[in-house]
């Protein structure tokens, strides 16, 4: 009996010290701030939104014909009607094709000689051209083959004016006027024509573009002309 009253005893006296204990005020509550981390956090800068407008007047700039073709709200507004693409032409494949398609009509390409349909490119700026960041449409079907573009040459290099019905120079196959003056690089223009993925004329099949589109053309408009008329610069000058 004296042993169990004893080890009460003892317990009630550890008791109040565990509850001792507790109350010591080394041990007391300190409120911390809340961690901000060890280093600020580096967010990315805003974005520079495009400057360039998607129409002038009525024609639509080639930033703004490209942002609505990859548009899922805007893209029937520019690939289920003809439209007007205003800018300047940046680029021409006649100026880089092989010797070997430059003769006139009615001669055949010497067997292996594999050229690309006549085309030119209209950007926003004359930069477009080195600039791989600015959009570029290629325009084509205004002539099938360089042999209609060579007769071309020859027949507007000493017109003063725009050509007469006899004067003019037709694209048989595609039953297109070649274009007068001929695209140059430098001019500003206005072309008309189906804008959309893919170019289907050519017999040697599809052309396709799904980032930029192609132009299908109908009729062009020169606003400024360019520094020089549009020739082939692999044929050597008499």
């Amino acid at each position: 009996m004296k042993k169990a009253f004893a080890l009460l005893l003892l317990g009630a006296t550890s008791g109040l010290a565990l509850v001792s204990g507790c109350g010591n005020n080394e041990d007391a509550y300190k409120p911390l701030p809340a961690f901000s981390g060890s280093h600020k956090a580096t967010l990315p800068s805003v974005p520079t939104l495009p400057s360039t407008p998607i129409k002038q007047g009525d024609a639509y700039t080639v930033y703004g014909a490209v942002h609505h073709m990859n548009s899922s709200i805007h893209a029937a507004d520019v690939t289920t009607k003809e439209i007007t693409i205003v800018g300047w032409i940046v680029d021409s494949n006649m100026q880089t094709v092989d010797k070997c398609a430059i003769h006139p009509t009615g001669k055949k390409d010497p067997d292996g000689c594999v050229t690309p349909i006549p085309s030119f490119s209209l950007g926003d700026t004359k930069e477009a051209k080195t600039d791989a960041k600015l959009p570029k449409i290629r325009v084509l079907g205004w002539a099938s083959n360089f042999a209609n573009v060579f007769d071309a040459v020859e027949k507007f290099k000493n017109l003063k004016a725009p050509p007469t019905e006899k004067e003019k120079v037709t694209d048989e196959l595609w039953a297109v006027d070649i274009p007068y003056p001929l695209p140059a690089v430098g001019a500003k223009v206005k072309v008309t024509g189906k804008y959309g993925v893919n170019f289907g004329k050519s017999s040697a099949g599809i052309e396709s573009d799904p980032m930029n589109g192609i132009l299908t053309y109908t009729k062009i408009e020169v606003v400024e002309p360019a520094p020089e008329i549009a020739s082939f610069p692999q044929i050597k000058k008499p």
